[in-house]
């Protein structure tokens, strides 16, 4: 009795097909879709939609899908965006302010020489 196992699990030739595999979903892509409803008594109660979509990044790109270069928990790029986008904020926030803070001291000026 030898320790070997069969030739579809100890050979080379089964990753190769495993990579030939990959490479074709990944370029195709494959789509998963489901949905799950929960009802009591004909009252939907809970509906959850799964959609899964393994694909390249580039192929997902074709295909009009780039989320994860908008998410700035995924990419790089997206916190630099939402950095910029919060500093522009604060900057107009802040010439807001000193804009009514020199109009409120005109004002005093002007009640002052109102005054005398």
């Amino acid at each position: 009795m030898t320790g070997t196992l069969p030739e579809s699990y100890g050979s080379s030739g089964s990753s190769a097909n495993l990579a030939d595999i990959l490479e074709r979903v990944l370029d195709k892509g494959v789509v998963i879709a489901g949905d799950i409803r929960i009802n009591l008594l004909d009252i939907e109660l809970l509906t959850i939609k799964l959609r899964l979509i393994v694909a390249s990044v580039d192929k997902a790109k074709e295909m009009g899908i780039d989320w994860w270069e908008h998410d700035p928990a995924l990419s790089s790029g997206a916190r630099g965006r939402e950095l910029a986008a919060e500093n522009n904020e604060l900057r107009d926030r802040i010439a807001t302010l000193e804009r009514r803070e020199q109009l409120q001291k005109r004002e005093q000026l002007e009640e002052r020489e109102d005054r005398s």
